[in-house]
């Protein structure tokens, strides 16, 4: 038995080098990722505070239960994960005048022929930013225009549903047009194979509709997708060819990396990313 512990006791490890440690590389793609997180975090901070001050002035309120369209651009950046802090600076800068160098300016451009592009800015040098836009708008085959036409300045509230029977839908339906929906449209699938809906109002009536419509997500399987105040095409469903979708989607993207650029609508499609499926 002695021997035995004995045995035991002296044995020793095969190494006594003290074992390296890895991570250093993955430490610096970590913080690689971090940094171009951050980064995208910056720019989108920058572009709804640009957002929340254009509002502000042309709404003539820093307060969102008097001012629609402010009301709409800050629900939009909570949604995007904006802080609360963010949002609360912004306004407080409203309020005391500081933002009054921001300006809000609309650019319009055609691509072969019949694509109608609206380009929204929000910018404290226009030279900057037209000039911006025209090389971007002039290297991807289309050309300032006026656009206008083609569209109509509506409220949006964009709805999945997941349950599309009679008695539900004509339910939505009901609360919708008793809360100022003048209008609706299919938009296809949404996540989890339901069905997208698009609701129109009036401007001023869109952030009543969007309130509305919420009561009822659980209740019918619903869910509120976004509530915005869009240029919406006046003839939905333009038809064009893959090769002509492809070049408006590449002009979309361009224009969207632009810090001063808010947001870009065209005729195949008016909400973020319709541009991939119209």
């Amino acid at each position: 038995m002695l021997l035995c512990a004995t045995k035991f006791a002296t044995r020793r490890a095969f190494s006594t080098t003290a074992p390296l440690l890895s991570g250093h590389n993955k430490w610096s793609k970590i913080k690689d990722k971090k940094a171009a997180h951050d980064e995208q975090k910056s720019v989108l901070y920058t572009r709804f505070n640009h957002e929340i001050l254009i509002a502000a002035k042309r709404g003539g309120s820093a307060d969102p239960e008097k001012n629609a369209q402010l009301a709409v651009v800050i629900k939009k950046a909570k949604e995007q994960g904006v802080p609360k802090d963010n949002i609360a600076k912004s306004l407080a800068r409203c309020i005391k005048g500081e933002g009054r160098t921001g300006e809000r300016y609309t650019y319009e451009a055609l691509l072969g022929g019949s694509v109608g592009i609206i380009i929204e800015c929000a910018t404290d040098n226009v030279n900057r930013t037209i000039h911006d836009v025209r090389e971007v708008v002039t290297t991807h085959g289309a050309h300032m225009a006026p656009v206008k036409f083609m569209f109509s300045r509506l409220g949006c509230v964009t709805l999945e549903l997941s349950d599309t029977s009679s008695d539900t839908f004509g339910h939505i339906m009901d609360v919708a047009l008793e809360n100022g929906a003048t209008d609706y449209d299919e938009a296809g699938r949404g996540t989890q194979q339901a069905t997208r809906f698009w609701f129109f109002c009036d401007t001023q009536d869109v952030v009543k509709l969007e309130d509305a419509i919420s009561k009822y997500e659980e209740k019918f399987g619903a869910k509120v997708e976004s509530a915005e105040i869009a240029y919406v095409p006046v003839e939905r469903g333009l038809d064009v060819d893959a090769d002509m979708k492809q070049k408006v989607r590449r002009l979309v993207q361009t224009l969207e990396e632009n810090d001063d650029i808010s947001r870009v609508w065209t005729t195949l499609g008016f909400e973020r990313g319709a541009q991939s499926q119209p």
